[in-house]
């Protein structure tokens, strides 16, 4: 039966709330039957879903309405907000989860026939007229020149977003044991100081390695997760109060200000922009 293939990987698991349903592979097709380059689906997801670690022998376009989708890779991790999908490559390996009560799209491109496609993992704008085409192609009562149209279309129009919200993750035997741990769970507050103290190493190491491999400094990683993992909350539908506590914030006021330093914009703003309710 043609699935996705399973990758054993070698970090820790995410944190997962006790309803999560975990997916080792996913049912999809291997291939495009020719002359087309597009398979498109969606299911709505009623709990919070996870998908272990695995790729496709096909190009992926995946994304989600009504909720954020968390995507794990090698060397990143990418928050997806509605509205914006990732382009994920044949063979890259990835992990994803997303938060409940969503649909989850996903449309594969055959790496053959496809005159369109990205070679690294990139977010793509879900436009209106691109979901709409993508949803069409859904259908399986569409004549051949009908699906080939549609399918030119969605080439025409299908183009990398400027706003880009990844993440990247250290690539460092030495301060492994923070990312992981971090990445479980982003409102472990344990200072710099103390991350040193526990694996024998400086201060200045530390910060020296996440600068190389992100480009940002430990609490400024730290910081930027913390916004990720606050978009899946509120993309539930949790108050703003209610995600700042949740994240380990004193203040809402300097939830907010954290999240605008990184977003480029305030919670509500967002929400709003999002088309998501901030009240449960």
């Amino acid at each position: 039966m043609p699935r996705s293939r399973p990758v054993a990987t070698g970090r820790g698991a995410w944190r997962r709330e006790e309803n999560t349903v975990v997916v080792a592979g996913v049912q999809v097709p291997d291939v495009v039957p020719a002359p087309f380059a597009i398979f498109a689906e969606s299911v709505f997801v009623p709990v919070p879903l996870e998908f272990e670690p695995h790729t496709h022998p096909m190009h992926e376009l995946v994304w989600v309405r009504g909720g954020t989708m968390t995507v794990r890779l090698a060397d990143a991790v990418v928050t997806v907000p509605e509205g914006h999908g990732l382009w994920i490559p044949a063979d890259v390996e990835h992990a994803g989860r997303t938060t409940a009560r969503t649909t989850l799209s996903d449309a594969l491109f055959d790496a053959q026939r496809s005159p369109v496609s990205f070679p690294e993992v990139v977010a793509v704008e879900i436009t209106p007229i691109l979901a709409s085409l993508l949803r069409h192609l859904e259908r399986t009562d569409l004549t051949e020149p009908a699906r080939l149209r549609a399918e030119a279309v969605v080439f025409d129009v299908l183009a990398p977003t400027e706003r880009q919200l990844s993440l990247r993750v250290p690539d460092a035997a030495r301060v492994e044991p923070i990312v992981s741990a971090l990445l479980d769970d982003p409102t472990d507050d344990r200072a710099l100081s103390d991350w040193a103290e526990l694996l024998g190493i400086s201060e200045r190491t530390v910060t020296r390695l996440f600068r190389l491999h992100t480009g940002l400094s430990f609490m400024q990683w730290r910081q930027v997760l913390r916004v990720h993992r606050a978009l899946s909350l509120l993309s539930e539908g949790l108050p703003v109060q209610e995600v700042a506590e949740l994240m380990g914030y004193a203040q809402s006021s300097t939830f907010i200000a954290s999240f605008k330093r990184v977003m480029g914009t305030t919670p509500g703003a967002y929400l709003a922009a999002t088309g998501t309710d901030a009240t449960p």
